[in-house]
């Protein structure tokens, strides 16, 4: 007898308090909400059942349910993103081996097929608890930049380790061939039964030194399956990210 297959279901965390950006997911961009735009991209991957933006702020829920969208309110004392995540994933009765795909509110240009992409991993192996995606670095600057989160994995495409330093590290930097460098990007796609465990999980002690969670999992000994694409991510973390988004909407750079 055959499975039902699994669903997959998009859960958007938005919070209003930004220490760098307060009131990121209802900036304007080319006249919608960035939250809007986020949404609107993730409708397009027919992959998912669902998209739902988890907020604690009424303002980004008044605003996600003007457009049409559909919200579930959280507390308002997650320490992180995907805290929020797995409770909007418990107050919505998602099924215990559906997919969850964590999409970050301030990625308003993403392409809709890596949606497909992160998830397509949990679809086929059901005894996978995770995957994520990353991308090969074309940008020398990014290698040593802490903020682009370096990646290395095995044979089978398992993450090995995470890290805001460059790895691997060459140590005879005068040999011609360079090593490849692969980055982290924050799209997350996760068994909703192992989310609940990961959340529950104490802090790991890489995971304190980098402030990365992912490395949460790696440390306890679950598998997290890295997903290589072609699109890079484009994040807005300032007013000036904001803009230049803007413009390459209007001048359809996308």
């Amino acid at each position: 007898m055959n499975e039902t297959p699994a669903k997959v279901v998009a859960i958007i965390p938005a919070r209003y308090h930004s220490n760098r950006y307060e009131g990121k997911p209802l900036a304007l961009i080319a006249g919608k909400s960035m939250i809007q735009h986020v949404v609107e991209r993730a409708w397009q991957a027919k992959i998912l059942s669902r998209v739902v933006v988890a907020t604690d702020d009424e303002r980004i829920a008044e605003v996600v349910t003007g457009f049409g969208g559909e919200v579930v309110m959280t507390r308002s004392d997650h320490v992180s993103g995907t805290d929020r995540l797995a409770e909007a994933a418990e107050l919505l009765h998602i099924e215990e081996h559906s997919v969850v795909v964590n999409i970050q509110g301030d990625q308003p240009l993403f392409p809709p097929e890596v949606i497909e992409q992160v998830a397509d991993p949990l679809l086929e192996d059901p005894a996978l608890p995770m995957s994520t995606l990353i991308y090969k670095i074309v940008r020398p600057e990014e290698i040593s930049d802490p903020n682009h989160v370096k990646t290395v994995f095995d044979c089978d495409k398992n993450a090995l380790y995470f890290s805001r330093s460059p790895v691997p590290f060459q140590r005879n930097p005068e040999e011609k061939v360079q090593p490849t460098y692969y980055k982290h990007l924050g799209f997350y796609a996760y068994r909703k039964g192992f989310l609940l465990t990961f959340v529950a999980l104490p802090e790991g002690e890489w995971e304190r030194f980098e402030k990365l969670e992912q490395l949460r999992a790696l440390e306890y000994g679950y598998r997290v399956r890295v997903v290589l694409t072609d699109h890079d991510s484009i994040e807005v973390d300032t007013a000036r990210d904001a803009q230049r988004v803007e413009k390459m909407i209007q001048s359809n750079e996308i």
